[in-house]
C-alpha cells in the first residue's frame, strides 16, 4: 500500500514534533508546516512550508499537493474554533482529503471543561467538511501534571475526588504516527488516548512526592477559591474559565474513563505517572 505524503502541523511542539520524528524514523514522505520555518526540525524526507493558522491563504500554499493532514489543535485563544474552521477550509480547498485532529475527551457543546467545547465545534466542522477524518480524542497531558504543583509544594483546585487518566504527549505521537502510516484503517474512527490507570488529584500528589522524595498534597479549593487564586495573573475571563473548568471536569467525573486504545494502535501500554517521572521526561 502506498501512504501519501504527510503534512503535519505543531511541528515545532511536543506533539508534532515528536509525530514528525517517529514518520522520520519511519521513512515516511512529510511536508511540515510552521509559523516560524526556521524552528522546525531538518529531517529526512521532510520538506518545510510557512504556515499559519490565522493566515488561510498560507495554509492553503503549503498544503497544495497534500492528501494526509495531521491536525494539531491550535494555541488556545479566544477564538481558536475560528481558527480551525478557516484552517479545515483551506485544506479543502488545498486537495486534503483526511484529517487526522487532536482533539480532547469529551469534545462536545456541554463538556464541563470549555476547551473540550473547542475540540467538540472542530469535531462538528470537520464531520461537515466533506474530507475523511480520524479523531484523537487526548486526555489531559500526563506531562503536565508535575506543573499543577505550586512553590508551596500543593495542588490546588476544585477536583474533589473525582479522577482522570492523563496520557503522555510521547503515547499521543505513537498512536498518530501509527494512523498516519495506515490512515485508510482509521477513516471516520475516534480514539480515546488515556493513561492506563485513573488517578484523584490526592494520588498524583502522593505519586509525585513519592518519586521526587518531596512532600506534595493537593488542597480541594471551592470554585470560588479557585478563581480568586489565579486572578492575580490577570488573564482574560475564558482563560479562567478554562483554568478552573480543568479542575471541576474532574470532579464531575467527565474525565474518569481509562481506554485501551493507546495499548490497540501501538501494541505497548501507555505510561503511568511514576512511570514518566522515574524516566525524568
Amino acid at each position: 500500500m502506498t501512504v501519501p505524503v504527510v503534512a503535519v502541523t505543531g511541528c515545532t511542539g511536543a506533539v508534532g514534533g515528536a509525530v514528525a520524528r517517529l514518520l522520520a524514523e519511519a521513512g515516511a514522505s512529510q511536508r511540515l508546516l510552521a509559523r516560524a520555518p526556521d524552528r522546525a526540525p531538518a529531517l529526512p524526507g521532510a520538506e518545510v512550508r510557512a504556515a499559519d493558522y490565522a493566515d488561510p491563504r498560507s495554509c492553503a500554499a503549503a498544503l497544495a499537493g497534500v492528501e494526509l493532514l495531521f491536525m494539531v489543535s491550535a494555541h488556545e485563544s479566544a477564538d481558536r474554533v475560528e481558527q480551525h474552521r478557516a484552517f479545515i477550509d483551506a485544506a479543502a480547498r488545498a486537495g486534503v482529503r483526511h484529517v487526522v485532529y487532536t482533539s480532547f475527551h469529551a469534545a462536545g457543546p456541554q463538556a464541563e471543561f470549555t476547551l473540550a467545547r473547542d475540540h467538540g465545534a472542530t469535531e462538528e466542522h470537520l464531520r461537515g467538511s466533506g474530507l475523511d477524518w480520524t479523531f484523537l480524542r487526548d486526555s489531559f497531558y500526563l506531562d503536565l501534571a508535575p506543573h499543577l504543583v505550586g512553590e508551596d509544594s500543593v495542588i490546588r483546585g476544585p477536583a474533589g475526588q473525582g479522577r482522570y487518566a492523563p496520557v503522555a504527549r510521547a503515547d499521543v505521537a505513537r498512536c498518530a504516527a501509527a494512523v498516519l502510516q495506515d490512515p485508510q484503517a482509521h477513516r471516520g474512527r475516534t480514539y480515546e488516548l488515556t493513561g492506563r490507570e485513573s488517578l484523584t488529584m490526592a494520588e498524583v500528589a502522593a505519586t509525585i512526592g513519592a518519586v521526587t522524595g518531596t512532600d506534595v498534597r493537593f488542597h480541594d479549593e471551592t470554585v470560588t477559591e479557585a478563581y480568586a487564586s489565579r486572578a492575580v495573573y490577570g488573564a482574560p475571563d475564558w482563560q479562567l474559565d478554562a483554568w478552573v473548568s480543568t479542575y471541576t471536569s474532574i470532579a464531575s467525573g467527565e474525565q474518569d474513563l481509562v481506554s485501551s486504545d493507546v495499548r490497540d494502535l501501538t501494541g505497548r501500554a501507555s505510561l503511568t505517572l511514576a512511570e514518566l517521572l522515574a524516566a525524568g521526561r
